[in-house]
């Protein structure tokens, strides 16, 4: 019988996250459906599912968006960054833009951008085939950055100039595998510099720190996220680092009851873009065949961050007449 679940915290939704769910639901309030989001808003299913049924279509390609009416239709990017010739081909298409990118996914575009005006090659460490490293590659000319995945490919790296160069990084990466494939980089080209500031994000980073500590306390870690999502597979990496049998869930439904046996305590926690309604019901799940079970938070690190809405958006908004009330309320994106 499981004795005490302990819940992660920092866990879910981190303030990007809740700016991007946001914009969504504040062009649904202004304009109604439908709205067209270019690419799932953050990668939960359960996100993406509740936004579908208040009038979100979520599209890979903006062929998939109709032609506008008048005015043009309210396409919105994803939290996780957009090439810009996307979005300026959105525009030339008559289509009214709202950039939802994360600002610390922005804070990176704008490092790529300098760092190749000042004549630097660019190392990006992330994930091929995520939509954060195709944003940022399509920030900067072809050939002035390289992707790499992980330390194991430093070795056969390729670069066109030893004396200039920067990395980046993937917000959304674990720290310990980073940290080693960074260490590799300075080995092999010792003058590499890095941004002022880390780019992996402080939701990524707190969250990570938080499971860790949780894995250590726990006979088994279930993570709360969808398989896209890149931060909540980090999150069951980290456990596994600590020792501990971690799985990926999206729901209690994906839970296999044999996970349970012999578990004493079990830790929960949930990636940056999982709704914290998914931990209710996977602890009221737990309950039911442990109904003496305790439940406990861990908490490890305090979280008060919070972004504005984009300026697209209240521009928007004051265009179709809403007053300064409706904008200042709007102005900052809840805190679910």
């Amino acid at each position: 019988m499981i004795q005490k679940i302990l819940l992660a915290k920092p866990r879910g939704f981190c303030a990007g996250v809740d700016r991007a769910i946001d914009v969504v639901e504040a062009a649904l309030e202004i304009f109604g459906g439908p709205i067209y989001v270019k690419h799932a808003i953050v990668h939960n299913t359960h996100v993406v599912s509740d936004l579908e049924k208040k009038g979100a279509i979520f599209v890979e390609n903006l062929d998939e968006i109709p032609n506008p009416p008048a005015g043009g239709s309210i396409v919105i990017f994803s939290a996780h960054g957009t090439d810009p010739q996307v979005k300026e081909e959105a525009k030339k298409r008559g289509h009214r833009v709202v950039d939802a990118t994360c600002p610390l996914v922005t804070k990176v575009h704008l490092e790529a951008q300098r760092y190749v005006r000042e004549g630097y090659h660019v190392i990006y460490i992330g994930h091929r085939g995520h939509p954060e490293p195709i944003g940022v590659f399509g920030e900067v000319s072809e050939g002035t950055i390289s992707l790499i995945e992980n330390a194991d490919e430093v070795k056969s790296l390729k670069v066109p100039q030893r004396e200039k160069l920067v990395f980046l990084t993937q917000t959304t990466l674990s720290v310990s595998d980073t940290n080693e494939t960074i260490q590799r980089l300075k080995m092999r080209f010792p003058k590499i510099i890095s941004a002022p500031s880390s780019d992996i994000c402080y939701a990524t980073t707190n969250r990570q720190a938080a499971a860790r500590r949780l894995a250590r306390l726990s006979d088994l870690v279930l993570v709360l996220g969808s398989k896209a999502s890149s931060n909540s597979k980090r999150l069951v990496e980290v456990c596994k680092e600590e020792g501990v049998k971690a799985y990926l869930v999206d729901d209690e439904k994906m839970v296999n009851p044999k996970w349970l046996v012999g578990v004493r305590t079990l830790g929960i926690t949930s990636g940056a873009s999982a709704p914290e309604h998914l931990v209710t019901r996977l602890v009221d799940f737990i309950k039911t065949g442990n109904p003496d079970v305790e439940v406990e938070n861990l908490d490890v690190i305090k979280e008060e961050v919070k972004f504005p809405l984009p300026d697209d958006l209240v521009t928007l908004a004051q265009e179709e007449g809403k007053g300064a009330l409706w904008v200042e309320k709007h102005r900052v994106a809840t805190q679910r």
